[in-house]
């Protein structure tokens, strides 16, 4: 049956409209993205067949281009049109935690930093520029592969809060296993970098660790 044979109180663009995005479930919501079916299948149907196949909205968000147009009913234009709603995401996070102190508004910076970082099949390690009221300055991955003592240069690090005029860091770094527990490589590394920003007067407010859920502080863990 067409979705459009549904009760109307049953598709989902209606119930978004009647009781509020929140209420839809993931499939629904990328039934009203994907706007049509396939031949025997509705939106829907489609959408839920996605979410098994990537293994969940976040398999999906993080699929390459080749995978994603591999699926039938699916092709160059959708990936398009999820890359534009991601990048739109991203920024409106991106605007909400650069216009008022992160310190404020620590739900909006969770989420803008697990935006960017998770489902990635490789660790990246990103900081959070911050000014002396606390308002983001800029966003940006200074490292890529296994977090640990060799590929995290804290010289790296300082050289860039130097450029940038920081005041103040945020540090986060994804796990692709999707444990978001920190490592001993992580406490370590932190503490590196703690040490050597402190010589030049700049805080590490924190370091979060992307992983499932809502990620892991080191500053609400106490250990920072």
């Amino acid at each position: 049956m067409a979705i459009t044979d549904w009760p109307a109180d049953e598709r989902p663009r209606e119930k978004l409209l009647d009781q509020g995005a929140a209420s839809l479930s993931n499939a629904e919501l990328l039934a009203i993205f994907l706007r049509t079916g396939i031949p025997g299948k509705s939106a829907v149907d489609l959408a839920r067949d996605l979410l098994t196949t990537f293994a969940g909205l976040p398999g999906l968000m993080a699929a390459d281009e080749r995978r994603f147009c591999a699926v039938k009913g699916l092709g160059r234009a959708k990936y398009a049109q999820l890359q534009a709603v991601l990048e739109l995401s991203r920024r409106y996070l991106l605007t909400r935690v650069a216009d008022q102190d992160v310190l404020t508004s620590p739900e909006a910076t969770r989420d803008f930093l697990k935006l960017k970082l998770y489902g990635l099949p490789y660790e990246v390690f990103a900081c959070l520029f911050l000014d002396n009221r606390h308002r983001v300055i800029r966003y940006e991955e200074l490292f890529q592969g296994t977090i640990d003592g060799s590929s995290v240069h804290p010289r790296e690090v300082v050289r860039r809060v130097i450029e940038t005029n920081a005041a103040a860091v945020i540090f986060a770094h994804n796990h692709p296993s999707g444990v978001a527990e920190p490592s001993q490589a992580d406490l370590r590394i932190t503490q590196r970098l703690k040490d050597a920003l402190a010589l030049i007067e700049v805080r590490v407010l924190d370091h979060l660790i992307i992983g499932e859920g809502p990620g892991t502080s080191l500053a609400e863990r106490g250990l920072l």
